[in-house]
Parts: C-alpha cells; structure tokens; sequence
C-alpha cells in the first residue's frame, strides 16, 4: 500500500527511509579537492562569493509590491531526450543548468546534432552570474563549447570530472578555445555560492558518471531543487546509501525539478554486484573473443572489466574514441586505476589467442560509424564476428533509437551464436531513475511544488501521476514545455501563456543554425524520392536551345532503362523554352520556374513519385 505524502508532509521532521545519510565511496572519491590549477581561476573569479559554512536563510525580504519573481525557463529536455538546458532568472541575475545536446531524429538527414535556442538570452549576457554542469554527458555539456562562445564566456561551474570533459569537447571543437573559460571548481558538496541573489548549494546523487552532483538554488522566493539525472542504488549497504530527507528542510517553498525518464519501468533495480558477477562469467567462461558494447561514460564498469581480466590473464582492447578519452581524463585525475600491460593496441588483436582477447567499445546505439555497428557489420579494420565470440549489449535503449538497434541485434545474431543482452541476463544497470525511485525522492523531500523534467511529454505526464497517487496535491505539480516560463513567488507559482522561442537549432559540420526546416524539407525530398537536374544551353539572343537537355537523375529512377521517359521529358523542355521564350525581353527566372514546376507536375503523372527537379540553364 503507498504510503500518503499528505500524511508525512504534516508530520514533524523529515521522512527517514531508515537508511544513514552517508555519501558513497565513489562520490567521496570524486569529490576531493579540486587540483592545483583549479585555485587560479577561482581566484581570477573574485565577484563569486564561496562561503563553506553557508546554509540558506530567508532573512532578506523585498517588498512584496517590488519583489521580482523567480522564473524557471527550459530552453529544452521537456519535449525529447536531450538538449537539456535551463534558465534560473531573478531580477537581474541569471543562473543557468547545463547546456546539453539532442542527437538527430530520423527524419533530419545530414544533421550532427541539436541545439538549445539561446535568443531569449541575447541582450542579457551581463546578467547571467554562472552556469552550473550538473555532470559530464553529452544531453548536458554537448551545447557548451558553441553556446559558452556566443553568450560571451560565462563563469562555469562544475566537478574536476564534468570540467575536464567540456574543456576536451571545446578543443575538439576550435583549438585554443578552452584560454577563454572562466572556471569554478567545486571542491566538495559542502561548498556554498553566491552567485548574484542566488544561493548555490550541491548535494550527493547516484548516477552513471564520476563527479555527478545535485544542485540548490535559493533566492527570496523559494529554494529549486534539481538532482540532475539521478537514480537510487536500492541495493546500497548502509553505510553507502544516500538519503535525500535533509533536502526536506531548504528554505520554503521548495520546487523539486525530477528527471524523469523512469516513470514508466517499475522494474526492480538490479545491483552493481549481480550486473558484475554476470559479466565475469561471461568472460570467463567465452569460447572465442568477448566484445562489450557500452556507453563511455560507464567508467566504473570499464575499470572493473580490465582489472578483473588481470586477474583471468586477459588482455582488452579498447576502441571508441570517446571511451578511450575518458580514460585517459579519469586515470590524469586519478579516479580508476588498472594494470597498463592488461591494455593491449587493436593491432596485436591476431598476436593473441582469441579466448584471451576482450573487446571493450562504444556504439551500442547502433550509430552508423561507431565501433561497435563497424564490428557487428564487418567492416571493422581489425575485428571481424566469428560465430564463437560472444558479444554483450551492457547497455540500456535510448529513447528513439529502438528501431535502429533492433536491425544491429538481427545482423548480429546472424554472425554469432552468443548475443547477450538486457532482455536474456542483466548486464547493465541504469544511471536513471525507476518509478518506485520517483516516488521515494518525492517522500523524502517533501517539495513544495513539483516539476517533471528531462523527458518526453508522456514520461513527464506518467511522473505526475506518480506524485498524484502518493497523496502530492494535484494543482502543486506543473509539466513545462520547452519555452515555459514557471513563475514563483512567496505564494504563487503559474506558469505564464506566452512562450520564448526554443525552436531547433541544428549543427551541420561547421554551420551552426544556418540549416532550417526549408533545407531539411528539401533533404527529406531527395531522401524519399531523388534528385532530376535538367541542363540546357540557350542562345541568349535568340532564345532556341543549342543542344539536346542533358539530364542528371540521382535516386529518382535508372536512366538506361527509362530512355523513353526521357526522351519524352527532352521534349517537353524544350517546348516550355520555345513557347517562354518568345516575349522580349526573356525573363530567365520565368523560363527556369516553369521547368521545374511543368516537368515536376510531368513527372508525378508518368510515376508517382515527386524528385526534386533542379532546372540549370546556361546562356552562351
């Protein structure tokens, strides 16, 4: 039966889930002090004020005609998976959370990535104190090495882990760039900031990735709670689990911003050790190779693999260029250690017996030139499938990307005898959420008001029902949309009926927003039904055709075997030129818009199918 949350928001202290609030062994790790080079740039940020004893306190009250509203603005994270990025906004200082990217959907064609819509910002770089990095994934950091550069280089803030990613992605991207951040290193949880009217606190989460952290962000109006992408690790010892119950006493009202992607499993978690008892049998008892296909942030696991290979007198490979830099960041900070000689080049794969080799890669999404589709496809330069090897999914489905990896699981079970994934045996534990662990957070915080972030709508909906059936008041819970704007003052919270502009922002190569819904439509054109380019040399005086049209058809039909239909299309080109051509002057953007739209419409009838017709004239 649940328990009410009526009932245990009346009752006197906060709610104990029985556990002792202690941080865990890799969140203590993770959260030592910051490195030498770190004390600089905090010294060159001297406006941001770092007070380690500091606990929020609701002394300062403006009057309550002059007081500005809180305002809380998702930029995106609130309509896809991905591109998470918010705006905190009082008076005049902004604060801002992560600034993530969103991996293209199937029906944008040529696209890299997206983008958070920063217009709402422009005018208003000055007021923007800080922006915090909850952790180190791509839907949280990808944005930040182009938005950091247009909004002028901000403070940023975040863990020695989370930090030395972004500094690597902005390198990747422009050379010298990381010479412009202004940097802030959280040392420890217990660390305070204040940045403007904003007082920053930080607290202990579990997720998927080393240095991970939970923000507080308080002002006059009301403490905003946000854990970030988290879960709860159920199967923690005592003396290792994490409680949230002391977040229930932050200065009132409290917004508990819930990432929210888990509220549909109601699975139970499985623990670190079974996923790691499992994935050692496996490699023990493999009669070929043993390749893993994982994420690469999924350090923790990578460094259990490679010392308990030491242990078997294996050797691994790791391939993925993501996966091998996060390796080398994590052992620079000294966060995993193993034996180097355990780590063997890809090139030395034939040097040793297959049984003892082990296979660690990233490009279990099924990504078209990612390791691991190279290696299930066979067109990997050093790896190809053989039926004994015995290869692991230790990965969980992103959103989206279900189709794709399905056609990866049927290539795969084609070349190989030994597929395991998480549907046979649990190699993978999740760094989110579960809706049992929805509910438990909410219990144990007792927020004010509650808002279902980081998700799709229907998961964001599915959270609130959640919240709903353990008693949390109905009208206290709010789903945003990208653009909302929640406001929050003392006694009210709404969110107003005008929007901001969150619209897609999409990378291409270099270009960065110049490819918008025109340009995709186009794609999605030729992608569908081709390309039909007509080239034609005119007499400019004269205005008759020199030559034959020559015509070009790419993914639209095979011109050897349609010559009567071009030849038929020769003709009517160059009647539509003799018959547009007759007034003088010539107007050559009426010539040219006749052919395509007449050719077009010619086309369709002889086929069915529209190509995109691109009409080339050349006057000579």
């Amino acid at each position: 039966m649940e328990q009410n949350y009526k009932q245990q928001r009346s009752s006197n202290g906060p709610i104990s889930s029985g556990r002792k609030f202690a941080i865990p062994a890799a969140a203590r790790r993770a959260f030592r002090p910051a490195q030498a080079g770190a004390k600089q740039t905090e010294q060159n940020n001297s406006s941001v004020k770092i007070n380690r004893n500091y606990r929020p306190q609701n002394a300062f009250r403006p009057n309550a005609q002059t007081a500005p509203k809180l305002k809380i603005i998702p930029l995106g994270g609130q309509e896809e998976v991905g591109r998470n990025m918010t705006i905190f906004e009082y008076g005049d200082d902004i604060v801002i959370l992560d600034m993530g990217m969103q991996f293209p959907e199937e029906n944008m064609p040529g696209i890299d990535y997206i983008i958070p819509n920063i217009s709402y910002l422009k005018g208003k770089e000055k007021k923007i104190r800080g922006i915090i990095f909850s952790h180190g994934h791509l839907d949280h950091i990808g944005a930040a090495p182009i938005l950091l550069k247009k909004l002028g280089y901000p403070l940023i803030i975040g863990r020695d882990m989370t930090l030395a990613l972004i500094k690597k992605r902005m390198e990747d991207h422009e050379k010298g760039s990381v010479e412009n951040l202004k940097i802030l290193h959280i040392k420890s949880i217990e660390d305070r900031l204040t940045l403007g009217n904003f007082k920053v606190g930080f607290f202990a989460i579990e997720h998927s990735v080393i240095d991970a952290v939970g923000v507080t962000l308080n002002c006059s109006e009301g403490t905003v709670i946000h854990p970030g992408d988290w879960t709860i690790d159920q199967d923690a010892p005592y003396d290792k689990a994490i409680n949230y119950s002391h977040l229930a006493q932050l200065p009132r009202p409290t917004i508990l911003m819930l990432e929210s992607l888990g509220a549909t499993n109601y699975k139970k978690h499985i623990s670190e050790k079974t996923m790691n008892d499992n994935l050692e049998r496996l490699i023990r008892e493999s009669p070929g190779r043993t390749i893993i296909g994982t994420f690469s942030s999924q350090i923790a696991r990578i460094e259990h693999i490679i010392n308990y290979a030491s242990k078997i007198k294996k050797y691994v490979i790791l391939d993925g260029y993501s996966l091998k830099t996060n390796i080398e960041i994590t052992r620079e900070l000294g966060y995993i250690k193993f034996p180097q000689h355990t780590i063997i080049p890809i090139k030395s794969i034939d040097k040793y017996p297959n049984d003892k080799i082990i296979v660690i890669c990233t490009g279990s999404q099924g990504e078209d030139r990612a390791v691991f589709s190279r290696i299930v496809n066979n067109t990997h330069k050093y790896i190809n499938i053989q039926k004994n090897d015995t290869v692991i999914f230790s990965s969980s489905v992103i959103p989206g990307n279900e189709r794709t990896i399905q056609s990866l699981k049927d290539s795969l079970y084609r070349r190989c005898d030994n597929v395991i994934h998480g549907d046979l045996m649990d190699v993978h534990v999740s760094g989110h959420c579960t809706a049992n662990d929805i509910k438990d957070m909410i219990r144990q915080v007792k927020p004010t008001y509650f808002l279902p972030v980081y998700a799709n709508h229907f998961f964001l909906k599915e959270s609130a029902k959640l919240a709903s059936s353990i008693g949390f008041p109905k009208e206290n819970i709010f789903i945003l949309d990208n653009g909302s704007i929640f406001e929050l003052t003392k006694n009210n919270a709404k969110i107003q009926k005008e929007k901001i502009d969150t619209s897609y922002v999409f990378v291409d190569g270099l270009g960065v927003g110049d490819i918008g819904h025109i340009v995709l439509r186009d794609r999605k054109m030729m992608s569908q039904d081709g390309m039909f380019t007509i080239i034609v040399i005119i007499d400019s005086k004269t205005g008759n055709t020199i030559q034959e049209p020559d015509i070009i058809s790419r993914g639209f039909i095979y011109m050897k075997e349609s010559r009567e239909l071009l030849r038929e299309t020769r003709f009517r080109v160059k009647k539509i030129i003799t018959e547009k051509t007759k007034e003088k002057p010539i107007n050559w953007t009426y010539v040219r818009n006749n052919i395509r739209d007449l050719i077009g419409e010619f086309l369709y009838q002889k086929t069915q199918r529209r190509p995109m017709v691109l009409p080339v004239i050349i006057k000579v």
